[in-house]
């Protein structure tokens, strides 16, 4: 047993921390009980750290009947909206030990992560109080047009009215704030139903709106599993769906809101390409980074990184005593890097992936043997695409390393898939770089950084089975508004 996965296996008897408050069901303002409960885990010991609270399909109706009102009787200004944002910024902020405590707690994510986390929310949240203040639309030239002399013509931007969030659980702070705060800034309700798994950063975050003075109503808190779900898409006020998750959920979700515009994040099978000429002092602490931080329980996290051959050996064994070296197990041990996954049976399907991989005649360069919801970071080589890690989103912390020749091989094998939502190119040959950025089919293309780089103000999404839409404070503003011509004839 490596030293890492010992330390994990003995910190499994630490003592369980106290629990979080119940998760409750914000509707029109108020936070009420729900018809049922359900117990949500502490990711490290499996054992309840809080309660949330289910809904009865009649609280669901007037969750959003109650969000629409709220839409229809608002009159927040654009400076409105963007101050009640900066002000919950900054009581997110005052919250942020109590924050991570749940990120620890309910993700499993050691406090670096939680803390990023909380710094990205903080980000996005003043991104779209800036967006709030700068909402608006465009003139539109229309005496260029032959016999329109004399007329005005001009854009606004006007919120869609009712938009539901559907949120995961692999980023329960920013991911959500990248849904929440540019509907809002947009001048939108939200109906937001977080995951099951990690409720708590979500109730906290709708506390610091209220507190900021968003008018009750604008947003309410729903929480529940696919049956809920179901309940929000049945709702015909609903004008907007927002949804980051599986590319099957999300399918599913698209063939239900019909007509209704939607925003899909979906699933990813994520590569980084490092090219023989590459600066791999740059480029491997930051691939491996990007492969176990949140337990590689990230979209973009690096599941198979393709190395030039004439690098391959040099980065084999370098990442291998890298990812060795990882300390993984417990999340409130300030020695963790790597926490456990979002549950037992989750650890389980990881597990058993890497173990038919290795018996189907793949090398495991690091890792080692599960305890409960741990799974030690674990480097692979010798994959191949009829292996699930080579063909499957493992979302978990496992890499695969794969040797390529040329660029076309590494830029077919990247568009063979049916995912395409971002891709990382380590190299300093401009013309490769270029070539990369215009033929790899996916949204986003990092040079000389992973696949897993993201700033807030940039615009995010994929493209295929990755889904549409673009996150990111302004370009989600726009996602969630729409244009209304106006003309003018004096």
């Amino acid at each position: 047993m490596s030293a890492a996965v010992e330390a994990q296996a003995n910190a499994v008897s630490s003592p369980p921390s106290m629990p979080l408050p119940d998760a409750r069901l914000l509707i029109a303002g108020r936070w009420v009980e729900g018809e049922r409960r359900q117990q949500a885990l502490d990711k490290f010991r499996l054992t309840p750290c809080t309660t949330l609270h289910l809904p009865s399909r009649a609280q669901v109706a007037e969750a959003v009947a109650e969000a629409h009102a709220a839409y229809r009787a608002s009159r927040l200004t654009p400076h409105e909206r963007g101050a009640i944002l900066d002000r919950a910024a900054v009581l997110l902020e005052q919250r942020g030990d109590e924050l991570v405590r749940a990120l620890q707690l309910e993700v499993g994510f050691p406090a670096s992560d939680g803390l990023g986390e909380l710094r990205r929310c903080l980000t996005t949240f003043r991104l779209s109080a800036e967006e709030a203040r700068n909402f608006r639309g465009e003139m539109v030239p229309i005496e260029g047009a032959a016999g329109q002399a004399g007329r005005l013509g001009f854009t606004l931007r006007v919120p869609l009215g009712v938009v539901c969030a559907i949120t995961p659980f692999n980023a329960p702070l920013n991911t959500v704030a990248h849904k929440v705060a540019p509907a809002l800034a947009a001048g939108n309700a939200v109906v937001l139903k977080p995951s099951t798994n990690t409720p708590s950063a979500a109730c906290i975050m709708a506390e610091a709106l209220l507190a900021a003075g968003l008018p009750p109503g604008l947003l309410s808190v729903i929480h529940g599993g696919a049956e809920i779900a179901g309940w929000l898409l049945d709702e015909p006020r609903v004008r907007f769906y927002a949804f980051t998750g599986s590319t099957e959920v999300g399918e599913k979700i698209q063939q239900r809101a019909g007509l209704r515009r939607t925003q899909m994040e979906l699933g990813s099978i994520a590569y980084t390409l490092v090219a023989d000429d590459a600066d791999l002092d740059r480029a491997l602490p930051r691939v491996v980074n990007a492969a176990y931080r949140k337990a590689g329980q990230v979209c973009t996290s690096i599941q198979i990184l393709l190395v030039q051959r004439g690098v391959f050996e040099v980065v084999r064994q370098r990442l291998a005593t890298m990812v060795a070296a990882l300390p993984c197990g417990d999340p409130t041990d300030v020695k963790t890097v790597v926490g456990p996954v979002i549950s037992e049976a989750e650890a389980r399907r990881i597990e058993a992936w890497v173990d038919e991989a290795v018996a189907r005649g793949a090398e495991r360069l690091a890792g080692g043997p599960r305890v409960g919801a741990v799974v030690p970071p674990t480097l692979l080589a010798r994959v191949d695409d009829g292996m699930a890690v080579g063909c499957q989103e493992v979302f978990g912390p496992v890499m695969s390393l794969v040797p390529y020749d040329t660029l076309d091989e590494a830029i077919a094998r990247v568009n063979a898939t049916p995912f395409g939502l971002a891709t990382g190119f380590f190299t300093n040959r401009m013309a490769d770089a270029l070539r990369a950025a215009r033929e790899l089919e996916v949204g986003g293309v990092h040079i000389n950084e992973t696949s897993s780089s993201r700033v807030d103000v940039m615009p995010y999404g994929g493209s295929k089975a990755s889904g549409f839409g673009r996150e990111g404070p302004h370009h989600a503003v726009r996602e969630m508004s729409e244009e209304r011509m106006v003309t003018l004839l004096a």
